[in-house]
Order: structure tokens, then C-alpha cells, then sequence
């Protein structure tokens, strides 16, 4: 095998290989050798079929797997003989081959940049904190004892106030036309309340039981019913039944209606899930922190073909989002080329820093052990209540499913351990800080 390096070029390697025909055709007979050794043919006993036979058979098939063998045999010397760390696999054109004449093919590699680590001790971030605010937590209970309510009818002919239930019929219609899913009896809807159409809700105040009303809407343009997304409707409202709602005391009988062990434990409970809900807000902006500050050190050059890559998977989603009119208002100004150009270097970002993160947990010899697996699985399975099982069965049935966790699990290890040796302040917050979107906190800055 005579190798030649062809290019050499930041972090792409580019090589020649040329095998002498008589190479190839040696290996050639030897793999028909063996293959006429076990060839079973009618009229000839297990392994006496004659070798041009054989060859006049198998030839073609043979001398094709040779081939591939070849390539892939000496892909791999050339790499580890020049120690070289592919970033992507490795590209192999066959630019000749004739019967009786040379082999030659060309493999073109990128590498991985030599990465210098930075000095870890020297980050630093504040990491935010904060706890509920007892108004959140009356909200919450407010919230409970609503989704628990009773209600019952009222006796008087009054008109319908905001916390009402009235009961309706009610006919949708667009231009004059009744549409698919605008037509409904017998309905409780909850008065100037939620999860009807804007506007719907808070024209029920005022009626009364038997009373008529027609009321004018507008879909929103982002309503799942794309027939009348944005358009304009009216509906013919008739009112059958006034119920207003009892709310249960939050007291210990409510709360053992709930399985807890009476209010005090309700409030405990519902305070672990606000304060675990901030906990991993506050793990988000740090890890964002800490990747910004992560960034700034990133100076390496990228092999170009993950970034490729990589924009790749993002622009797809783009692209899946023009057409379903889910762009964001501050993307649907720009042009193609602006977004494109944006999204790359999103993109490069992206695997600069998972080379960076990758080189520190393997320098540090970071693992992925199974129990973390194990416990990814149990995660997943919790994401979907009463169908746990089902989810245990299909990794059981699929382990080599599991190791789609291996990489955010082997992330966030790292995170831990940088976050270890950085140095971390903390500043307490409102819990609204903690919410706010950290790009729109960044946007007037950087105005």
C-alpha cells in the first residue's frame, strides 16, 4: 500500500492509496480459496467445486467485497498511523480501478482541533436563588380548591356575575355560515373565565336564564382549527341555567380528600414543588452562565463538517416552522440569508462547545455509569403517569434505546463538575427574576 497525504489544509487531511494490482488479485484468490473450501454445488462433492468455476460464480462478488475490505482496512491504518482523530466519518472516493491495473482511491478526513482547557478555577458566576412568596403558594391553593368546586343552582332570577357557571346553548358563524365544531348544547361555561375563544366568556356577564344574546368574536390567528383561525364569528348564545360555585374550605377534611394527611401537609408538599420548580430555573441560568463565560474561551478552530451538521438539524426545524406559522416575531422580519447566517453560527457555537465539554470530561475521566442510566429510564417513565410500565418494557425490550441518554446525562455531569471548581456566588431573588427570559434581559444591553 503506498499512501501519499494530498492536501493538509487547518483541520482537513486529504491522502491517496494505491494498491498494486497483484495485491488486489491476491486477496481476491485467497477469499475464493476459502470460500471454495466449504461451496457446496449440485455434481460436486462439499468443498471439490473447481476454483474457475468458483471464480466464474462468485468472482464479481468476491472481488467487490475485497474492495470494500481494502478501503476500510486501510481507512483505519491511515488514521491511526498518523495519529489522527477523525471529527466526522471519514470520505472515500475510488478515483481507479481496472481489471489487472492499480487500485486507488482518496480519503478526505477532518479532525479534531487540539483543545487547550482553560483554567476552570477562574470562572466565575452567581448563581440566582429563590423561594416561594406566600402570595404564590395562596394562588396555588386558590387554584386547587377551583379545579374542586361544587355548584348549585341559584334560586333568584338574577343576572349572571363573573364566577358564574351559566349553563348554554350556543351557533357559531362565519359570513352567515354555521362551521364545523361552532355548534354545542347543554354546555356549563365558566363566566368571564377561561379556555374559550378571547372575548367569549366575558359577554356571558349580564345574561339571564332564558335569556338570548348573539356575541361577536375573533379567532386567534394561531387557533388549531386552521378553517377559522383569524376570522371573525358571531355566535347565538341562549342561556338555559344560573349555577354559581362553591368553593371547599382549605382545611385538613379538604385536604384528606386529596390523600394528604390533612392542610399542613398539603401546604409542605406544594412548597417542595415550588421551591424544586426554582431550583431547576436557577440550574438553568447558571448552566447558560456558565456555557456564555464557557464560550468566551473557546478560541479553536471547527471542523466544518460538524457544523454543517448541525445547522443542518436546526434550519430543518425552521423550515418546519415558516410552514406551520410557528416563527418567532423577531425572526419573521429577517430574510433568508440573515436567519441562515444567525442559525450558523448558533450552530457553531453549539459544537464548539460540546468539543469543550467533551475534552473536560475526558480528560477528567467523566463516566456514564448504568445506575445513571437506570435512573434516566425511571425519569423518562415518569414523564408519562400510567403508562410507567409500558415505558420499563420498551427499554427493556430495546436496551440499546437507552443510550439516547448517555450524551445529555454525560453533559450535565460535566456541568457539575466545572460548576465544582468554579467559583459561584449567590444572590437571592423573587422567584420573577428567576422567570424573566435571560435574552430579553440581555437585549437592552446589548442596544
Amino acid at each position: 500500500m503506498q499512501v501519499t497525504e494530498t492536501s493538509a489544509e487547518g483541520l482537513k487531511r486529504a491522502f491517496k492509496v494505491v494498491f498494486p494490482a497483484a495485491d488486489i488479485e491476491a486477496r481476491a484468490d485467497a477469499k475464493l480459496d476459502e470460500l471454495g473450501k466449504t461451496l457446496r454445488l449440485p455434481g460436486f462433492r462439499p468443498g471439490k467445486v473447481p476454483k474457475p468455476l468458483v471464480k466464474q460464480r462468485y468472482g464479481g462478488q468476491v472481488l467487490s467485497e475485497v474492495l470494500q475490505d481494502t478501503v476500510n482496512d486501510a481507512t483505519r491504518q491511515v488514521v491511526s498511523d498518523r495519529g489522527l482523530k477523525p471529527a466526522l466519518q471519514p470520505k472515500i472516493e475510488i478515483t481507479r480501478f481496472d481489471q489487472g491495473q492499480e487500485f486507488e482511491f482518496t480519503v478526505a478526513v477532518e479532525v479534531l482541533p487540539e483543545i487547550k482547557l482553560p483554567n476552570l478555577k477562574e470562572v466565575k458566576l452567581e448563581r440566582m436563588t429563590a423561594e416561594p412568596e406566600e402570595s404564590a403558594m395562596q394562588k396555588a391553593l386558590d387554584d386547587i380548591a377551583a379545579r374542586n368546586r361544587t355548584t348549585v343552582a341559584v334560586a333568584e332570577a338574577r343576572a349572571a356575575e363573573k364566577g358564574d357557571v351559566l349553563k348554554v346553548d350556543f351557533v357559531g358563524r362565519i359570513d352567515g355560515k354555521e362551521f364545523d365544531g361552532g355548534k354545542a348544547d347543554g354546555v356549563e361555561i365558566d363566566v368571564a373565565g377561561d379556555g374559550f375563544i378571547p372575548g367569549f366568556t366575558e359577554q356571558l356577564v349580564g345574561m339571564k336564564a332564558g335569556e338570548k344574546r348573539t356575541i361577536n368574536v375573533t379567532f386567534p390567528a394561531e387557533y388549531p382549527a386552521e378553517a377559522v383561525a383569524g376570522k371573525a364569528a358571531e355566535f347565538d348564545i341562549t342561556a338555559h341555567e344560573l349555577k354559581k360555585s362553591v368553593l371547599p374550605a382549605l382545611d385538613d377534611a379538604f385536604a384528606k380528600t386529596l390523600g394528604f394527611e390533612g392542610i399542613g401537609q398539603m401546604k409542605d408538599e406544594l412548597k417542595k414543588r415550588f421551591q424544586n420548580e426554582y431550583d431547576q430555573l436557577s440550574r438553568m441560568r447558571l448552566k447558560r452562565q456558565l456555557l456564555d463565560e464557557l464560550a468566551k474561551c473557546c478560541d479553536f478552530p471547527v471542523p466544518e463538517g460538524m457544523i454543517d451538521a448541525e445547522f443542518g438539524a436546526i434550519w430543518e426545524r425552521i423550515e418546519a416552522d415558516m410552514k406551520a406559522g410557528r416563527l418567532d416575531d423577531d425572526d419573521k422580519a429577517k430574510d433568508e440569508a440573515t436567519l441562515k447566517a444567525e442559525y450558523r453560527a448558533i450552530a457553531e457555537r453549539r459544537v464548539r462547545l460540546g468539543l469543550l465539554l467533551s475534552e473536560i470530561g475526558q480528560t477528567n475521566n467523566i463516566q456514564v455509569s448504568r445506575d445513571d442510566l437506570n435512573r434516566a429510564v425511571v425519569t423518562e417513565a415518569q414523564r408519562y403517569p400510567g403508562q410507567e410500565r409500558m415505558v420499563f418494557e420498551y427499554f427493556q425490550k430495546n436496551p440499546d434505546a437507552v443510550e439516547q441518554f448517555r450524551p445529555g446525562i454525560f453533559e450535565e455531569k460535566v456541568v457539575d463538575f466545572v460548576l465544582e471548581l468554579a467559583s459561584v456566588s449567590e444572590r437571592k431573588v423573587v422567584p420573577a427574576d428567576l422567570l424573566k427570559d435571560p435574552d430579553a434581559e440581555a437585549a437592552p444591553a446589548a442596544g
